[in-house]
């Protein structure tokens, strides 16, 4: 096989509750992850040595070189099999970069498939999870999609039973946001409250909504311990959450870290409708309607 190609979905948190920080520098996290049909392909060819290109909208914003989260992931898996293996990856960038979507984390799932494709290893999903849980919190669900609550750092998973599609509408704004800096800006304001941070736990009304297929009730039962962190390093994506409910969202948040900001709508009309309304307004760059949950990583 000469070629391999790998379909990986973006994701929005319904609910991402973060605990006190921990000594290693890390947070336990209740974190219900939703996968939506927001799609990068990854590209895997054969090839001597192991490289990275991305094509695509946001291609000039991703790293290229070892920073790159894909071709680490190909290493990992190159270093897991005990063996030198060569592969060249071709990233068709559709996710926002740095947008609180999990673009770098699909990116990564979609290497270590189709790696392990092409390179005709047959690891089981089980060992990829392994793999996926060592470059980042968010790369096992990129590969598992559908709609999950993680906990721990967010890398151990449990899928959820959802009943039905929820359609949704993310609004990109210009520029990213560091996940790094916004759990920073998160802890420094609750030490300036001085209040003790209570220990994360699954909202059951929240999951009650999934099982339903209830869109009105999870609007009102979203919630992102990270939002006013990223609302005060970035005040102007208020305004774009103010936007969308004056339009009739269920419910709004910014997106894991941010900046992109989610918007729950009634059904696959107003998505289309909503996210037109959006792509006008100041503070976004573009708005993208979508549906979830979808699988996770999968061949073409």
């Amino acid at each position: 096989m000469s070629s391999v190609t790998v379909r990986v979905p973006a994701k929005v948190n319904v609910q991402l509750s973060v605990g006190p920080l921990r000594e290693d520098g890390y947070h336990d996290l209740v974190n219900v992850f939703h996968a939506v049909s927001i799609f990068d392909e990854v590209v895997a060819k054969e090839s001597e040595g192991m490289t990275v290109s991305v094509v695509g909208e946001w291609a000039d914003q991703v790293p290229v070189d070892d920073g790159n989260l894909a071709i680490q992931a190909a290493r990992a898996l190159a270093k897991h099999a005990g063996r030198t293996y060569g592969a060249e990856l071709v990233i068709h960038k559709a996710i926002p970069v740095a947008g609180g979507m999990a673009g770098g984390s699909a990116d990564a799932a979609g290497a270590l498939v189709a790696c392990n494709e092409l390179w005709g290893l047959g690891l089981p999903l089980e060992d990829l999870m392994e793999i996926a849980g060592d470059l980042g919190s968010d790369v096992p669900f990129s590969l598992l999609g559908g709609t999950a609550v993680g906990t721990g750092r967010g890398e151990q998973l449990s899928q959820l039973p959802t009943g039905g599609l929820f359609h949704w509408v993310f609004a990109v704004a210009e520029g990213g946001l560091s996940t790094a800096k916004v759990y920073a800006e998160c802890d420094r304001l609750r030490a300036e409250t001085g209040a003790d941070v209570p220990w994360p736990e699954l909202d059951e009304a929240l999951l009650a909504a999934l099982r339903a297929g209830d869109a009105p009730a999870l609007g009102a039962r979203l919630a992102n311990d990270l939002q006013l962190a990223a609302l005060t390093l970035r005040p102007d994506l208020a305004g774009t959450l103010d936007e969308g409910r004056r339009h009739g969202a269920l419910g709004a948040l910014v997106s894991g870290s941010g900046p992109t900001c989610a918007f729950l709508a009634t059904d696959a009309d107003h998505a289309r409708d909503l996210a037109s309304t959006l792509s006008q307004f100041a503070g976004c760059t573009t708005a993208v309607p979508a549906h979830g949950p979808v699988p996770g990583a999968a061949l073409l």
